[in-house]
């Protein structure tokens, strides 16, 4: 990647080893309970989690454009037989609010598992105040929210939320901190005359 620093190089590979570790179980725990769409707005701490579930005849996968459209897609999945869970960043939790309602109204499962943004080394100022609320925010939104910090613990914990939901009906979001992901790295500002910013 033009631009990109050692640093920045060895962040991201540490990012993806980390991640490496939670995925392949996570995926299996959602083919497990059935899951046969997942909804998702783009991530890189769900990449790999987002392209096994394209890769996966069993799965459709549906890219986003906003992360409430998922809701209202796993809704019509259910509603067709089919079991969904719902992929995002923290940052889309509150563009859902409004359609969280449809889970209290109809009563229908909704699988939500976010990567967490806005915690733990976090360089950018703007997904702090999602990232602090999310929790408060779905809870107050009427789900079960699981908050999972441990690599080793994440599947387990999709396995203990798919249990909740799908024999409730309930809605559930699993929060994986962004410890387990890792913080993004950014590169310096671009140059003007050659002088970094």
């Amino acid at each position: 990647m033009q631009g990109e620093t050692a640093k920045g190089r060895q962040g991201n590979q540490k990012r993806g080893d980390m991640t490496a570790q939670w995925v392949p179980e996570v995926f299996q725990t959602l083919l497990d309970n059935g899951i046969g769409q997942v909804a998702y707005v783009p991530d890189a701490g769900l990449a790999a989690l987002i392209e096994m579930a394209q890769a996966e005849p069993r799965v459709t996968a549906v890219a986003l454009s906003s992360e409430q459209e998922g809701v209202a897609l796993l809704a019509g999945a259910w509603l067709g037989g089919q079991r969904g869970a719902l992929l995002m960043q923290s940052s889309g939790v509150g563009n859902c609010i409004n359609l969280l309602s449809l889970t209290q109204t109809c009563r229908f499962p909704l699988l939500m598992v976010v990567t967490m943004r806005g915690q733990w080394g976090e360089a950018n100022p703007w997904q702090v105040p999602m990232g602090s609320t999310a929790k408060a925010v779905l809870e107050q939104a009427g789900l079960v929210v699981f908050e999972v910090a441990e690599a080793d613990r994440v599947a387990e914990t999709v396995a203990a939320a798919a249990t909740m939901v799908f024999n409730g009906p309930r809605a559930a979001a699993v929060l994986i901190s962004q410890r387990i992901v890792g913080a993004k790295t950014f590169t310096a500002a671009a140059t003007v005359t050659g002088q970094p910013r």
